[in-house]
């Protein structure tokens, strides 16, 4: 990627990211009473990552096919409680042998 489009795309990176977090802080100067208002703030950064993250699992990969075997994966052993580690190693593993085998036998 071009200098001249990486260090813009990270700033903007940067800004959003930071507003983000600083939004809240400057919105509610006391603490927040609501839980649903405080569900609410705490659920903001995974609904972000989670935005930010799907369509790439999606195209990480020549195939769709072999992204959602990674992704279910993922899913299955993230709500097991393994760690990050292994779940990434696990879908990264899952993602490579289904691309192997739609080569060879596709």
């Amino acid at each position: 990627m071009d200098n001249a489009i990486y260090v813009p795309l990270l700033l903007v990176s940067v800004l959003v990211t930071y507003l983000i977090r600083a939004v809240p802080f400057v919105l509610f100067k006391k603490k927040i009473q609501s839980k649903r208002v405080q569900a609410f703030f705490d659920y903001i950064p995974y609904a972000v990552l989670s935005a930010m993250t799907f369509p790439a699992i999606l195209y990480s990969t020549d195939s769709i096919i072999a992204a959602a075997v990674g992704f279910v994966i993922a899913l299955i052993l993230a709500y097991r409680g393994k760690s990050l580690l292994v779940v990434a190693l696990g879908t990264c593993a899952g993602a490579f042998v289904t691309s192997l085998l739609i080569t060879f036998l596709g």
